[in-house]
Order: structure tokens, then sequence, then C-alpha cells
């Protein structure tokens, strides 16, 4: 439990609170648990069954979630194309596959 509060506090930033009011502070640490919420449900439901289903939050952050992509909107539909040389594109794809299973009224 320590190394989950502590990956919290180092890779998702719950522990800047530099901000003037305490309201803000508040809000920035609320910002950071609902990031580790989804960031574990990503871990536990989409990355199952691949090899970052152990990983920590900064891992997940930096190889799967900051990627250069470029997302075409239209009307019906919202595609966003990877870089064809993207080493984690299957595991990005069986990942989005599995939240799609988990939660179809999302897609």
């Amino acid at each position: 439990m320590e190394n989950r509060i502590k990956e919290q506090q180092l890779h998702l930033f719950a522990d800047r609170t530099s901000t003037e009011t305490m309201r803000a502070n508040q809000l920035r640490l609320w910002f950071s648990s609902v990031a580790y919420v989804l960031l574990n449900e990503l871990r536990w439901v989409g990355l199952c069954s691949t090899e970052f289903s152990q990983a920590q939050c900064n891992t997940i952050r930096t190889k799967l979630l900051k990627i250069g992509a470029q997302v075409k909107v239209s009307v019906r539909r919202i595609a966003v194309c990877l870089f064809s040389a993207y080493p984690y594109k299957e595991i990005f794809r069986l990942a989005f596959q599995n939240i799609r299973k988990a939660y179809p009224m999302l897609c």
C-alpha cells in the first residue's frame, strides 16, 4: 500500500500543493486521485493480459499514454492514427479492446 501511495505522489504529482489557496490544492489532489483511479482501472481491465499488467503508473503513462498520434474527427467517428513504428501498438489495441468489452456503454 505504501508503494502505491508513493507512486501517486511521485508520478501523478499528488505532492504538489504549492498554490495559494487551500481549495486549489484540494482540487489538485482530487485530480491526482482521479488520475490514479483511472490508471489503476486501465491496469486491471485494459492491460490485464499484457506485460504492463503490473507496471507502475509512470511506465503506463510514458509508454502508452504519452504518444504521438493524429486524431481525425468526423461527424460520426473519431479516428486515432498511431505512428506506424510505435512499438506498443498491439498492446494499445488490446487494451482498447478490453476496455470496450468491459464497458460497452462508453463506445
